[in-house]
């Protein structure tokens, strides 16, 4: 690799901040969802679609959406979910080995 300019090392801190002001909130959220569809599953009631799930941690809740998962045991199981979302977990792990 090439040395890092004084500009590239501004712009890989403001892309971390930026990612970093997307993923929190977006793991927040994404953490809540979980546990509400788990509750809707249990409990009968409407669900939240797995394409809101799936966008939602796209735009960076995908860490959120992996301790909901863990903590609620709530699409563990569920092959076609687990695969889109390690499909999210590595974009988002590949734009990173990219960036840096």
């Amino acid at each position: 690799k090439k040395p890092v300019q004084n500009g590239e090392t501004e712009f890989m801190f403001s892309l971390a901040q930026i990612y970093l002001a997307l993923i929190v909130p977006a793991s927040v959220i994404a953490f809540v969802m979980m546990g509400y569809d788990k509750r809707q599953a249990k409990f009968g009631g409407r669900r939240v679609a797995e394409k809101t799930l799936h966008t939602v941690e796209l735009v960076g809740g995908w860490p959120g959406s992996w301790i909901g998962q863990r903590y609620f045991h709530h699409k563990t199981h569920k092959t076609s979910y687990q695969f889109m979302f390690w499909i999210v977990a590595v974009l988002h792990a590949t734009f990173w080995m990219w960036a840096v």
